[in-house]
């Protein structure tokens, strides 16, 4: 059982709930193997092999749904799990709109899309290439003090997913990164922690790793001396990495749980502008080694490319086959999330959106999670540097900035070439005519 392959197990339990009376049924399955190394202070302090497998069963009773899973890939595991989601199906509740994604939806192929690069790397060259980035890191400036140890990390999988529809497809996957974290110590005694990384599916593309470790020192070091700041209304820039969160916030609004639960700040905003004209949101599901790249989506539904802001006005949400049914609308291929978020990004780099802004703050790392997704009500901590005359002055922290997601959005002035492409949402830093700094 162990050496079985992943679509003759989803097609044993879909055999398997057919028997026990299930009207419909769907599968996934999940392996994969890993390796983390963690060097901290030029020690060895973690070595980690991870080999994962799991499986998930839905069944359907008419229109009640039941779900169970297993590590366990032996047939009396196999059967046992069938049998929970059948028994867990039959004392459900009756729900009309649940069910499998109607056929006509489904994936008739399954495009390589070049994310399985897996990397054949020994514990011992992984910690000598950790060892390497945390070494620059520390070597770049007498002021780095400590470190939380820089972290390689590699993985390499496949999802299987198949229903009783008659669909069954999969892909290979892997991800590798490397992460430096660190601490610096000011004239006045007091430290800073700040953090850089670097994150690929194939290792080759990776960004060099001492190379990596000084920006992480760049960046701590930056943060010495910090000042905090009174409370004021000013223009704001989300650096890259941080301005994947506002467009994370923007997802969730335009999800279909969160419209149908009518628990929404953008509910029932198809065809409104939200965004000012000159903004474009996109989803592009093929995008070769893409970090969100998928050839369909947790059911079965082929992924495509489409406009989610076109001259900022929202062209549709993202639903999965159960939400698309609540709405009355046809599902997107998104059950389980949106897959390569782009920002169309402007024509300055930071810099230039920093002498666009003139005077403001720069926010380079958010804290916490204020977010209010019903009312869009905006608060978190934050840090960053204060600008005057388009150049940075000093670091900043213990600030907080607020302000309601939907105005925030309409007022986005400026969007960045600085593109972040390391994670699902591929966006540059973001300039807001106005916010709130709450302070001193």
């Amino acid at each position: 059982m162990n050496n079985i392959e992943p679509e003759e197990i989803i097609e044993q339990v879909l055999n398997l709930a057919q028997a026990q009376g299930a009207t419909a049924a769907e599968a996934d399955v999940s392996t994969g193997r890993g390796l983390s190394v963690v060097v901290r202070m030029g020690e060895v302090e973690t070595v980690e092999h991870q080999r994962d497998r799991g499986l998930g069963i839905t069944v359907y009773v008419g229109q009640r749904k039941g779900s169970a899973s297993t590590t366990d890939f032996s047939p009396d595991a196999l059967a046992e799990t069938v049998r929970a989601a059948c028994t867990i199906a039959g004392n459900s509740s009756e729900d009309r709109y649940a069910g499998l994604l109607d056929p006509r939806y489904l994936a008739t192929s399954v495009p390589d899309l070049d994310l399985h690069h897996p990397w054949d790397i020994t514990p011992e060259r992984g910690i000598e290439l950790a060892r390497q980035c945390e070494d620059a890191a520390r070597a770049s400036d007498s002021r780095i003090v400590n470190s939380e140890g820089a972290t390689l990390g590699t993985y390499a999988g496949r999802h299987t997913y198949g229903n009783s529809n008659g669909f069954i497809g999969g892909w290979a996957w892997s991800s590798h990164s490397m992460d430096c974290a660190l601490i610096a110590a000011g004239k006045n005694g007091r430290m800073q922690r700040d953090n850089w990384y670097t994150r690929s599916r194939d290792y080759r593309d990776l960004d060099d790793f001492s190379t990596v470790g000084r920006e992480a020192a760049r960046r701590t070091v930056a943060r010495l001396e910090s000042r905090r700041l009174s409370t004021r209304h000013v223009p704001v820039i989300f650096e890259a990495p941080a301005a994947t969160s506002l467009f994370g916030a923007f997802i969730g609004a335009v999800s279909g749980g969160s419209q149908y639960r009518k628990a929404s700040f953008l509910l029932d905003q198809q065809g409104a502008q939200v965004f000012p004209e000159f903004m474009r949101i996109s989803e592009r599901p093929h995008i070769p080694k893409g970090i969100g790249s998928a050839p369909f989506d947790n059911e079965g539904m082929a992924t495509r490319d489409r406009d989610l802001i076109r001259d900022g006005v929202l062209q549709g949400y993202v639903l999965s086959a159960y939400s698309a049914r609540k709405l009355g609308l046809e599902p997107t291929g998104n059950a389980g999330g949106v897959h390569n978020l782009l920002v169309q990004p402007g024509t300055e780099d930071l810099p230039g959106l920093l002498r666009a802004m003139g005077r403001g703050l720069l926010i380079t790392d958010m804290i916490g999670f204020g977010v209010n997704q019903v009312t869009g009500d905006y608060s978190r901590g934050a840090a960053g540097f204060w600008v005057e005359n388009g150049e940075i002055q000093y670091p900043i922290e213990e600030i907080t900035v607020a302000g309601n997601l939907a105005e925030m959005y309409k007022h986005i002035s400026m969007t960045g070439k600085d593109v972040d492409r390391r994670g699902n949402i591929h966006t540059g830093s973001v300039l807001i005519e106005g916010m709130t700094v709450a302070g001193e």
